[in-house]
């Protein structure tokens, strides 16, 4: 069902004027599609259903999503319902199509709550849609008792009530605690005032750090070439091949080419990387903060 160009209003009285289909005809409209894959049969199920999509969709206003657009997500909940509908099982198809109206319209709302994607288990949709109302709940009968819960107490009897870690509800306290806020907003109501991004702290490293890192990586580059000089030609090209290149070889590829048995191999790489670090240990007391 298209909905563009028409408003809640308009699609509502559409849905009410729909014909009320009883069990028999809606038994062989659900068989015709499903056996024939006759359209009209499905069309004709559809919108005698549209009624039971938009009165969820109402239900969804409050995460101030559009109301088109939650008819529109109902509706689609709806066909899929249709089209993966069982009439032999003996369950009226309202019934069946609550569970996928309501699962297609959370997912929208979910996914248009937060750039930061809010959540998608079981779990978290529960938290998500259920987190305020426990909240209030275990708060109204924490005051009944003449108890007053703190924040920590709160998030454990929550976590405790919906059946998921504490973890979880603290993340989504989180995320419902506000909505998204753009870092180019400016933190006045002056056009010229300061970007929020401008705040933020450079984690690059500064001009001094950066010259400290390239003499130090300079050393070592000196010291690896020492240490690689003072191997036999066999010896460096294991550790070549096995440590710097950016596909390793296996012990198997290299005994293969060099006609040595893996293990031996494996003993020549050990050999030659204790040659390196005495090569190494001798050359700079310095290298040792490095081999740490």
């Amino acid at each position: 069902m298209a909905l563009d160009g028409y408003n809640d209003q308009t699609m509502s009285r559409q849905a009410m004027r729909a014909e009320l289909l009883d069990a028999e005809t809606e038994l062989k409209l659900a068989y015709a599609w499903r056996d024939q894959r006759d359209e009209r049969a499905l069309h004709r199920l559809i919108t005698a259903y549209m009624r039971l999509a938009i009165s969820m969709a109402s239900k969804f206003r409050r995460y101030g999503a559009p109301m088109p657009d939650l008819i529109q997500e109902a509706s689609l909940g709806l066909m899929k319902a249709a089209d993966k509908f069982d009439p032999d099982r003996g369950v009226r198809f309202s019934t069946y199509a609550v569970w996928w109206i309501k699962a297609s319209i959370q997912d929208y709302v979910m996914r248009n709550w937060s750039m930061v994607r809010t959540g998608s288990t079981s779990s978290q949709k529960a938290l998500f849609f259920n987190l305020r109302r426990v909240q209030a709940k275990l708060e109204r009968e924490a005051s009944q008792r003449g108890e007053t819960l703190d924040q920590f107490q709160l998030r454990q009897l929550v976590a405790t009530e919906v059946g998921v870690p504490l973890a979880d509800v603290e993340m989504m306290e989180g995320r419902l605690s506000g909505s998204d806020f753009s870092l180019n907003a400016t933190q006045s109501s002056d056009e010229d005032g300061r970007e929020w991004i401008d705040a933020l702290e450079d984690e690059s490293a500064g001009a001094a750090e950066q010259v400290e890192l390239s003499h130090d990586s300079e050393r070592l580059r000196e010291w690896l070439v020492t240490a690689m000089q003072a191997l036999k030609p066999r010896e460096r090209f294991i550790v070549a091949q096995r440590k710097l290149r950016d596909d390793p070889r296996t012990l198997e590829s290299l005994g293969e080419e060099l006609g040595l048995s893996k293990e031996r191999v494996r003993q020549l790489e050990a050999a030659a990387f204790a040659k390196m670090r005495r090569t190494l240990e001798n050359q700079s007391r310095e290298v040792q903060h490095f081999l740490l």
